[in-house]
């Protein structure tokens, strides 16, 4: 694949919002989900499964609305960097807003791995005051 068709495809999972259809079509069945430890929910998940009952589970469990925003992306070969922010309101009503880089492993036209690093502060006081 092409680095313009890498970030297509990379873009396409933050423009649905976290819609179920669209990640399972963009997503590898054995994709590794690497969590920063901090964030909710921080650590390794394997397999699209695991990514979604484990991980987005119970992180839409403590939101209301919960999505990534896309903003800037570069590609090399099969690696896309995203940089952008998380947008998100808790159960209690509290408004948070949050930077992330993303480097994801394109393989075969899907997302096979994510690494995020995010600011986990900003999270974990909108969730615990």
């Amino acid at each position: 694949m092409s680095d313009s068709a890498n970030i297509a495809v990379v873009r396409r999972m933050y423009e649905s919002k976290g819609d179920p259809v669209v990640a399972q079509e963009v997503m590898a069945p054995d994709i590794v989900w690497d969590i920063t430890p901090g964030f909710p929910g921080g650590g390794v998940y394997h397999g699209f499964d695991s990514v979604v009952n484990d991980f987005f589970g119970p992180l839409f469990g403590r939101f209301d609305v919960f999505y990534a925003v896309g903003e800037e992306f570069y590609a090399d070969g099969d690696r896309v960097i995203a940089f952008g922010h998380y947008e998100g309101s808790t159960k209690t009503g509290t408004s948070v807003q949050v930077r992330f880089i993303h480097l994801w492993t394109v393989r075969d036209g899907k997302l096979a791995r994510l690494q995020q690093a995010a600011d986990s502060l900003v999270v974990d006081r909108a969730l615990n005051g």
